[in-house]
C-alpha cells in the first residue's frame, strides 16, 4: 500500500509541476495571454474562486509577474517608483527597489507605472512612465544598470507616458523608445502634436550591461509591447508603433516592412499588441481605423484583410487590451469607451464577426484550460466558455470583503495573471491572489 501511495504521490507531483508555469513576462511567457495550466472550476462556485491573500499596493496600471515563487509588482508610492518582490504563497514583502519620479500625466490619469516587470533568469527589468529603464537582481533588488531613455534619446513626453513593456530576446532587451531630434520640445503639444522621429522607434540594449546594441525604425513609440516568434525557421519581431506595424529581425534590427495603421487624430494611440498566428499578424486600434491582418514574409507583407475606413462597423476595435487567438478565431473586448464596449469573436483570416455580446465596460481576457477568464475594468470577474458559435457564462462575481466592500475597483486595466495554480488580479491599488487549482 505504501508503495502504491508513493507512486501516486510522485505521479501527481510530476503531473502538476508540468502543468504549472511561471508568468514572467507581459501577457505570459509567450506574450499571447494563454496559460498551459489546469484549473478547477468547482472552486469558482457562485462567488468566484477563494481568496488566498490580499495586498495593498501603490498606484499603477501594470500587471504582476511571477517567477520562482516570487511576485513582482511595479507601482508608485508618493514620489517613488517602487518594484516590490513578494512571496507568492503569502503575499509578504521580501524586498523592494525604488527610485524617485516626478512624472505627471498630461491628461490627468494616474502617475504610476504602466508596464509590468519582466523577469529573465536572475534579473528583472522595469520601465517607468517617465522613461527610466532599470535592471535589478531578482534575489536582492540590487541595481545592475539603468538608462534614462528620455534624456539619452530625447523622447518627447507622449499623452500617457511610457506603457510598452520591454522584451528579452536572446542577449538583447528590446525596448520601444521613439526619440526625436535634438532641440525638439519635450512636450508633445509644444511640438505641435507631431514631433519628428529620429530613427530609434526600437532600441536593443545588451540585457546584461544596458549598452545600446542597435537603433532602428524611424517611428515614435506607441503603448503596445513588441512580440516575437519564429516563422519558417527565422526569428521575427513585430512592433505596433505610433504610425503602424513594423516587422523586423530581432538580432540585427533590420526592418522588413512598415505597414501604416493609425487614425489621423493626433490623440489616437496604438496600445494593443500584435497577435501572431503562424505567419499571420493581427493588429487593432479603437480610434476609427479598426483592425487588419497581414501575412508576412522576409522583406514584405500581404494584406489579408482590413476594415474599411468609412465603415461604421469594424471587425474589432481594441483599446488597451490584446486579443487572444484560439483555433482560428480572435476574442477581445472591442470599444473605445465603456458605454459602447462589447466582447466579440472574429474569424482570423476574414475579419468576419462571429458574435458580439454587449458588456458596457472594457475588459481583459486570459485563456486557460479551454476557458476564458474575463476581468472588467469596474471589477467584474467572469469565467467563460467561448467558441466561435457562442459565448457561455459559467460564473460571474464581484469579489468583496465580508463587510461587502468591493475588492477590485476601477480602473482594473491590468490583464489577469495565472501561475502555479493561482490567479492574480489587480485593481486600482490592490493585488488579490485567488486559488484556482
Amino acid at each position: 500500500m505504501k508503495v502504491i501511495l508513493t507512486v501516486v504521490l510522485i505521479f501527481l507531483t510530476t503531473y502538476y509541476s508540468v502543468l504549472s508555469e511561471d508568468w514572467n513576462d507581459f501577457l505570459g511567457p509567450n506574450r499571447n495571454g494563454k496559460s498551459t495550466e489546469l484549473i478547477d472550476i468547482t472552486l469558482w462556485e457562485k462567488d468566484g474562486p477563494p481568496i488566498l491573500w490580499i495586498k495593498e499596493i501603490g498606484t499603477s496600471y501594470g500587471s504582476p509577474t511571477i517567477a520562482d515563487g516570487k511576485v513582482y509588482i511595479f507601482s508608485r508610492h508618493d514620489d517613488m517608483a517602487r518594484l516590490t518582490c513578494l512571496d507568492s504563497k503569502t503575499g509578504e514583502d521580501l524586498w523592494y527597489y525604488e527610485y524617485p519620479t516626478d512624472y505627471e500625466d498630461m491628461y490627468g490619469y494616474n502617475n504610476g507605472p504602466r508596464c509590468c516587470p519582466v523577469v529573465d533568469e536572475d534579473r528583472v527589468y522595469i520601465y517607468g512612465a517617465e522613461g527610466m529603464l532599470h535592471c535589478v537582481k531578482v534575489n536582492t533588488g540590487k541595481r545592475v544598470w539603468m538608462v534614462d531613455t528620455f534624456d539619452k534619446f530625447n523622447v518627447v513626453q507622449n499623452f500617457f507616458g511610457v506603457a510598452s513593456a520591454p522584451a528579452v530576446e536572446g542577449d538583447l532587451l528590446i525596448v520601444l523608445i521613439g526619440g526625436s531630434p535634438p532641440g525638439t520640445p519635450k512636450n508633445i503639444w509644444a511640438s505641435d502634436g507631431k514631433p519628428k522621429p529620429n530613427g530609434n522607434g526600437i532600441v536593443a540594449f545588451n540585457k546584461f550591461t544596458g549598452d545600446v546594441v542597435y537603433e532602428t525604425a524611424d517611428e515614435l513609440a506607441s503603448y503596445a509591447s513588441p512580440i516575437f516568434t519564429t516563422i519558417d525557421n527565422r526569428r521575427w519581431g513585430f512592433a505596433f508603433l505610433r504610425d503602424g506595424l513594423v516587422g523586423f529581425e530581432p538580432q540585427t534590427g533590420k526592418v522588413d516592412f512598415h505597414y501604416p495603421w493609425r487614425s489621423p487624430k493626433i490623440e489616437s494611440v496604438n496600445a494593443s499588441c500584435p497577435v501572431i498566428a503562424d505567419d499571420y499578424v493581427f493588429i487593432s486600434e479603437s480610434y476609427s481605423v479598426g483592425s487588419s491582418v497581414v501575412q508576412v514574409q522576409p522583406g514584405g507583407y500581404k494584406v489579408v484583410w482590413k476594415d474599411k475606413p468609412r465603415s461604421r462597423t469594424k471587425s474589432m476595435e481594441l483599446h488597451w487590451n490584446t486579443a487572444i487567438h484560439h483555433e482560428g478565431y480572435l476574442y477581445g473586448s472591442s470599444g473605445r469607451h465603456a458605454g459602447n464596449a462589447d466582447l466579440r469573436c472574429i474569424e482570423l483570416k476574414t475579419g468576419k464577426i462571429m458574435w458580439r455580446h454587449q458588456l458596457n465596460e472594457r475588459g481583459s481576457l486570459l485563456w486557460v484550460d479551454d476557458y476564458f477568464i474575463y476581468l472588467g475594468e469596474y471589477g467584474r470577474l467572469m469565467l467563460l466558455k467561448l467558441t466561435s458559435e457562442k459565448p457561455e457564462l459559467i460564473v460571474e462575481s464581484i469579489p468583496k470583503t465580508k463587510n461587502g466592500m468591493q475588492l477590485i475597483t476601477y480602473p482594473a486595466w491590468a490583464a489577469p495573471v495565472i501561475s502555479n495554480g493561482q490567479l492574480y488580479i489587480r485593481g486600482n491599488n490592490r493585488l488579490i491572489c485567488f486559488k484556482i487549482r
